[in-house]
């Protein structure tokens, strides 16, 4: 089966946040279970060249109409981390992707539209069409747009594309709350009858918005459509964090064409057997070694070598991620005789002065340290020598750092929303049976109930020692590899592959 990855991110060589840690570890275990994948990326000026082996040019001059204009697309190739990638330059006075930045730029609607044009016609005219085009958030919502619109053979003699009408469409929503509300002129842009498609059944809503919904418009006319949990999934058609697409996702539901498939996690940088980056390699077999790491976190960052419940966060300060229980979870934790390590920063002005504040307060104490930006080595020795890690989302459509904090016996304090409530089971309040329990969970984003969870993790490890243990091997001991939701997409498009083709909206 050949699968073809459209977003605008893949980690390591171009990455802002999770969506580049999915398309590289779906990429990888879907490559290692037999398909053929390709990944199709924009070919920003920022991309991380040195991780890019064997880069050379296909095709300087495909040509893409683009805007009213006649383009000239450069399309390259290489390998990352032994994934097969290629990359598009459009050749435009815009200089689309030539910002020294993957995101945050006032036309990038129109930035990211020109990418899924110049994809697509890599596939018509050059590659030949995937048995899969798996597309992921509003920036690549107009290429199952597109397909159908446009690339379809239409009228009464249509000529057909060669493999088009084998192609399936697998839709990936990795955050709801950033849905690409677009001018229509960027549906002009690629070719497409903006005032045909303004219609609350497809880019349009019964609001009478006259912005296009790029997101909306990739669901309708996807073949498939999959969040990043099965929690997120039912969040998003039950209660406000659909935000605005409950109805359009509903749709897809009954037709049997929406599900959410929660994500794996590096298998390979995230092991504490063999990781380079900690002091001390252990596993669960060898849980006693996690203290050298404790021991060693403690002095890299000044706090003091007591016996004490240690709890991290490492995490972006932003509203999404509960900053305000984060802040009170700080002074909490040392008011309860704790110790508390801050990894993160912020990208809002106000909640970046706020934590410095808090960072300046504490700078001296013994028993807490604010590291306000990102070490990625410094993030796997919190990880390894944290007793706990504290997730206190509003929302959270997966989540990694909880399911990377269990590899390292690091036991998660999380509020139940999303991927959350997929991965951690609370020690106390379960139905599962002891042995599936993980971790603590509280449900109201409020600083009792965010107390009440830390109360009773820290009694845990005070009181007793075993039981804590015991909660550290649990979470060791579950597989959030990407093998398993590798082999959930390949059923999906087994599923697809011997389906309906494009549907008509």
């Amino acid at each position: 089966m050949r699968i073809a990855i459209l977003a605008a991110e893949c980690a390591p060589v171009a990455k802002a946040g999770g969506l580049g840690d999915f398309v590289h570890g779906l990429g990888r275990a879907l490559q290692a279970a037999g398909a053929h994948v390709e990944i199709l990326l924009p070919d920003y000026d920022c991309l991380r060249h040195e991780l890019i082996q064997d880069r050379q040019v296909l095709r300087e001059d495909l040509p893409l109409t683009f805007a009213g204009q006649a383009l000239r697309c450069r399309v390259s190739s290489g390998r990352v981390d032994g994934l097969d990638c290629r990359f598009f330059a459009p050749q435009s006075n815009a200089a689309y992707f030539a910002r020294g930045a993957i995101y945050g730029e006032p036309d990038d609607a129109l930035r990211f539209a020109c990418y899924c044009r110049a994809a697509l016609e890599w596939s018509r005219q050059c590659s030949g069409w995937p048995d899969i085009l798996h597309c992921n958030d509003w920036q690549t919502g107009l290429v199952p747009v597109l397909l159908y619109e446009d690339y379809a053979p239409r009228g009464p003699d249509p000529v057909p594309d060669p493999g088009l009408d084998a192609v399936r469409v697998c839709y990936s929503l990795h955050n709801l709350g950033h849905q690409g509300w677009v001018e229509p002129n960027v549906l002009t842009a690629v070719g497409l009858d903006a005032s045909r498609l303004m219609t609350p059944d497809r880019l349009g809503n019964s609001a009478g918005s006259s912005s296009a919904n790029l997101m909306q418009g990739g669901i309708v006319f996807s073949n498939f459509v999959t969040t990043v949990s099965p929690r997120y999934a039912w969040e998003a058609l039950r209660t406000e964090q659909g935000c605005g697409l409950q109805d359009v996702l509903a749709r897809k539901q009954a037709q049997g064409r929406f599900a959410g498939v929660l994500n794996g996690i590096d298998w390979s940088t995230w092991n504490p057997r063999g990781d380079p980056l900690i002091a001390q390699p252990f596993d669960a077999d060898r849980l006693a070694l996690k203290a050298a790491n404790t021991a060693a976190l403690r002095a890299r960052l000044r706090l003091q070598a007591v016996n004490k419940p240690l709890l991290a966060i490492v995490s972006r300060l932003d509203r999404q991620k509960g900053v305000d229980l984060i802040a009170h979870a700080l002074v909490y934790t040392l008011a309860k005789k704790g110790q508390c390590v801050l990894l993160g920063s912020a990208q809002e002005p106000q909640i970046q002065a706020r934590f410095e504040r808090l960072r300046d307060a504490y700078q001296s104490h013994p028993d807490a340290h604010l590291e306000l930006g990102f070490d990625e080595a410094l993030a796997h020795q919190i990880y390894a020598g944290a007793d706990f890690i504290l997730v206190p989302s509003l929302y959270e459509p997966c989540g990694l750092t909880q399911m990377i904090a269990m590899r390292y016996g690091c036991v998660p304090v999380v509020r139940r929303v999303g991927g959350l409530a997929d991965t951690v089971f609370d020690a106390n309040f379960c139905v599962k049976p002891p042995a599936e329990r993980n971790g603590f969970v509280f449900d109201d984003a409020e600083p009792a109930e965010l107390e009440f969870a830390l109360d009773r993790a820290f009694g845990l490890w005070t009181d007793y020692p075993d039981q804590f243990k015991q909660l550290q091997i649990n979470g060791m001991s579950i597989d959030h590899s990407w093998n398993g939701p590798a082999q959930d997409y390949l059923r999906i498009y087994r599923w697809l592959v011997g389906g309906d083709p494009l549907e008509e909206h």
